[in-house]
Formats: structure tokens, sequence, C-alpha cells
């Protein structure tokens, strides 16, 4: 509860590295984000080791930190646009007309939202089901080191599905729809290579994967006999990953909405 309740501040910045990570990323600008990102993540160790252990705050200064980085990272990027030659055109700073027409805007952003919220709140569920199994502390450890382990390797995706969605948007809106088509045939070949390539790792070091979380020995053989799973798992949330980026920039985020939803629901009632 403590290091929920530290971790709020962390999300008012997060929100607005958001704004400035698609501002950039619709105007084909992506180096600066990802050195941004880089600077961020070297200097996130430094911090949260200062705020853990020098200042003793434990898992409220690890929730701090999670906070600062995101604030420095926002930071980097907001003066990135303010002083760019590249953005001087696209950026004019907050008007009323920033305002203008909420409601349109509502309509792109609730359906796409909740899109990627149903898909990691039914992780989350699955979290909380699990203290409900016969062994709840072995179950719980093992299902959150398999989600963490997903998480890491959803990272590659996760790009893919951005750089698919920039495309997409950028050629529906130059009027070649021919082109956002290939290109989404690109991306589905790479997201399918993707996922089989990491599913292999993640089969080939199942039994050595589970030593970098625990080192009993109950819970690296039961990640060992999961790891089979998660790899075959993965193929297809790689995937759908990749898909869902060109789903949001083709107007169906609606459709993408009820097919998450009915997925995931028909999935857990499986389960």
């Amino acid at each position: 509860q403590s290091y929920i309740r530290w971790m709020i501040p962390s999300l008012f910045a997060y929100g607005l590295l958001q704004c400035h990570v698609r501002f950039l990323q619709t105007q084909n600008i992506v180096l600066p984000v990802m050195a941004s990102a880089g600077v961020t993540a070297l200097s996130h160790v430094l911090v949260c080791w200062l705020l853990v252990y020098k200042l003793g705050l434990g898992n409220k200064g690890a929730a701090l930190a999670n906070g600062i980085s995101y604030l420095a990272n926002v930071s980097i990027l907001a003066i990135y646009i303010r002083v760019s030659p590249s953005c001087r055109s696209t950026w004019t700073d907050l008007s009323k007309e920033a305002f203008h027409d909420i409601l349109s805007f509502m309509k792109l952003a609730v359906p796409s939202a909740l899109m990627v919220c149903l898909e990691w709140w039914s992780f989350e569920l699955l979290v909380l089901l699990s203290g409900l199994l016969p062994n709840p502390k072995l179950e719980a450890s093992v299902l959150s080191i398999c989600l963490n382990t997903g998480s890491l390797a959803f990272m590659i995706p996760f790009g893919l599905g951005a750089a698919i969605s920039t495309r997409v948007s950028n050629e529906l809106g130059a009027g070649r729809p021919e082109a956002a088509r290939l290109a989404t045939r690109v991306i589905m070949v790479l997201g399918l290579a993707t996922g089989v390539s990491l599913g292999l790792i993640m089969l080939l070091g199942r039994n050595l994967w589970g030593y970098a979380y625990s080192n009993e020995n109950e819970v690296v053989e039961y990640i060992a006999r999961m790891m089979p799973l998660l790899s075959v798992t993965f193929i297809f949330d790689d995937l759908q990953c990749v898909l869902s980026g060109a789903v949001v920039r083709n107007n169906l985020r609606d459709s993408g909405t009820d097919a998450a939803a009915a997925g995931h629901y028909h999935a857990h009632q499986l389960g």
C-alpha cells in the first residue's frame, strides 16, 4: 500500500511524458526520444540506489525514483521541443485552440485506453487469482516472474507497435492507403519473426532463467516448466501488440476494444 501511494505522483509525470513522446513520434523524430530514455534509464539506477539505500526510504524510495525518472525524461524532451529547429513549425506554445474539439479527441482516446487497460488489467488479475491456488506463495511468485519475463520481452513488439502506429498514420494522412497496407504486412512479418526468435530463446534458456530471480530450486524448476507455455503465448502476444498499433491508426479503436474485451474474457473463462 505504501509503495502504491508513493507511486501516484509518477502517474502525472508519465502522462506528460507520453504526450511528448507521441508528439515527436508522429513527426518521425525518434532519436531524441531514444537518447532521453537511455540517459534516464542510466540515471534511474543511481537515483534508486540513493533513495532506497543511502536515504533508507525502502520501497517508498523505489516508488519516488520512478516519479523522478519520469519527470527527468519529460523535462529533457520538453527542452528539446522548445529549442530544436525540428519542432519550430509544429510547436506553437499553448493556446485556447488546444482545447478545441475535445469531444472528438475523447472518442479516439477512450477506446484506445480501454484496449490497453483490458490487456494489462487481465495480467494483474491473474496475479490476484493465483492467491486462490493450493500453494499461493509459490504460485504467485512463479506467476509474477513469468509476467515480468513477458513484460521484458514485450518491449520489442511494443516498439514495433509504436513504429507501425506512426507509419500508418503518416501514410494515411498523406493519402497513401496502399503504403499503409504494405507497412502493416511488413510489421506482421517482423512481429512474427521477433516472436518466434524470443520464444526460442525462452525455450532454450528455461532451465537457467529462474536463477535470475530466485535461488530456490522449487521456484526455478516451476519456472522451467512454465517457460514453454510462456514462449508460445508470447508469439501470439507479439502479433497482437504490433497489430494493435495498426488498428489504433486505422480508426478501428472500437473494434479493437471489443476484440480485446472478448478475447480476454473468453481466455479467462477457458483458464
